[in-house]
């Protein structure tokens, strides 16, 4: 039996499959009798379920969403909502309003020959043979956040660097979201990184000023072929009503280098999910990840890293601060399949909570099926150090500066591990200003966008 959170959707999908196929490419409507299976076969996670301590899939898909079927323009202005690039770093700014791309006259400068990235709904009409040979190949349609996006993404995003090609400038993609009505947009992002190629790219989350209840259903497919360099960052700062349901599938092939970051600074409800898996030897992946949350936010992250080749490395550390009646949660697993041998596995989870009513849920799990690995994991949740706070008060340092400078410092080795220096300037200046109290991030920050 199909929840009745679920049901709604299929019942507009059913409604509307003329227009949802019309408005989209062949490429994208073939995967929509698999989702629509996977949907009819699932239940939807409550919270307290496994895997699931504190996000609630019926509460939040229950809500009445209007989906934007006939693709009709909506009010969004990327001037109200984004007037930020990266500090002394030209980069090659592109723009999804909701669920379509847009770009400017001086998007496309920085980029080389051989990088490909329009909206997902156009490649798929130009060339239907090569996005089916990506769209929807890593994505499970048995996880239902998967199959949702998949029966209702009309569109989305491309991105492709060819064979051999190395993208100098940072890619900066700003994700706003907004509209009149309470909105779920569903969109779904392929990113195809050919043998050789390099890039490094950054994935802002923004809401339209003004915007009603947001809900942001995604779904990222990461190809990273042999010998090619990825680092992917996203940064969340949303609003206190937007919810974002993310899952990212990554697939690297061998020696392969792949660095995701994933940072919330500002939200109401988030959960990211990363599947990774190695289907090369000698490949590696930094899997690195904050959180900031204060009143009533939710912060909840999923990982699962299967290593299936010999020789893989995986670094993953996640960090949470959380203060009011904040919940947050990591779940993360790194399973070693057997044959796999001489891997390399390191998780950590460590979490920072600054009030009474604040909670954490952290289990970090570790499956091994060979002896001739090195592996650990572990996990760490606690206060600030009341010493640390008494020195500093002895210094003159009152004690709400003190208390922000320790969060921050807390916060240092996941911001050092972003590889852009602009990026990691400007995360530290918005980190500041968050244990500040100020809501404060890129749309405050004036400079010339093009």
């Amino acid at each position: 039996m199909t929840d009745n959170a679920l049901r709604q959707y299929i019942e507009l999908f059913e409604k509307n499959r003329e227009e949802i196929d019309s408005n989209s490419a062949p490429a994208i409507n073939v995967r929509r009798k698999s989702a629509l299976e996977g949907l009819l076969h699932t239940r939807l996670p409550k919270k307290g379920s496994e895997n699931y301590e504190i996000i609630d899939l019926p509460e939040i898909l229950g809500h009445d969403y209007g989906v934007n079927i006939n693709r009709i323009p909506l009010p969004v202005s990327p001037a109200d909502s984004f007037r930020c690039g990266i500090p002394r770093i030209a980069t090659a700014l592109f723009f999804m309003i909701n669920d379509s791309f847009a770009e400017t006259s001086e998007s496309r400068k920085p980029l080389p020959e051989g990088v490909e990235i329009c909206s997902l709904r156009a490649k798929a009409l130009e060339d239907p043979d090569l996005v089916g040979r990506y769209y929807g190949m890593l994505a499970d349609d048995n996880n239902p956040l998967v199959s949702l996006s998949g029966l209702l993404a009309q569109d989305g995003l491309w991105i492709r660097v060819s064979k051999g090609v190395k993208v100098e400038n940072p890619v900066q993609i700003v994700n706003i979201s907004g509209g009149a009505d309470n909105m779920l947009t569903p969109m779904r992002i392929v990113v195809v990184m050919e043998e050789g190629a390099e890039m490094r790219l950054l994935m802002c989350d923004h809401t339209s000023h003004g915007s009603n209840d947001l809900l942001s259903l995604r779904t990222l497919e990461v190809f990273a072929l042999a010998g090619s360099h990825l680092d992917l960052y996203g940064m969340e700062e949303s609003g206190e009503t937007s919810r974002r349901l993310s899952t990212l599938w990554l697939r690297q092939e061998a020696e392969s280098h792949v660095v995701i970051d994933g940072m919330t600074i500002y939200n109401g409800v988030t959960r990211n999910e990363y599947h990774c898996r190695f289907a090369g030897n000698d490949a590696e992946l930094r899997l690195y990840g904050m959180g900031i949350a204060d009143a009533d936010r939710l912060i909840d992250v999923y990982s699962r890293v299967d290593h299936d080749c010999d020789r893989c490395l995986t670094d993953e550390l996640f960090k949470f601060s959380l203060d009011d009646r904040a919940r947050c949660a990591f779940t993360g697993l790194v399973k070693v399949a057997e044959g796999a041998v001489k891997n390399e596995a390191y998780q950590s989870n460590r979490n920072l909570v600054g009030s009474d009513e604040a909670r954490m849920f952290s289990k970090p799990q570790l499956e091994i099926y060979n002896d001739d690995v090195k592996c650990s994991h572990g996990s760490a949740t606690g206060q600030l150090d009341s010493m640390q706070l008494f020195y500093m008060r002895t210094r003159g340092i009152d004690e709400s500066e003190a208390r922000m400078l320790l969060k921050q410092a807390f916060m240092a080795d996941v911001i050092d591990k972003v590889r852009i220096p602009g990026l990691k300037e400007r995360l530290s200046h918005i980190v500041e200003r968050r244990f500040a109290g100020e809501m404060a991030g890129c749309h405050d920050c004036a400079c010339d966008c093009g």
